[in-house]
């Protein structure tokens, strides 16, 4: 059953991750950044939210063990 918990909150980490970046490199298309530039943030939000989520992992696991 930890595995499939595992799974599905990855899988949703990944999910927010990708949604925050399109609407990152939506906003910055809307703002006038060309193309290479818009995907450099979208990159770079991606980037954060799985940095973030990685680092909330690591200080919350030895609180759940």
């Amino acid at each position: 059953m930890a595995v499939v918990v595992i799974l599905l909150t990855t899988a949703l980490v990944i999910v927010v991750a990708l949604l925050a970046a399109a609407g990152a490199g939506k906003l910055a298309r809307m703002d006038g950044a060309t193309y290479p530039t818009a995907v450099t943030r979208a990159a770079v939000t991606f980037t954060a939210v799985i940095t973030l989520a990685a680092a909330v992992t690591a200080a919350l696991t030895p609180l759940l063990t």
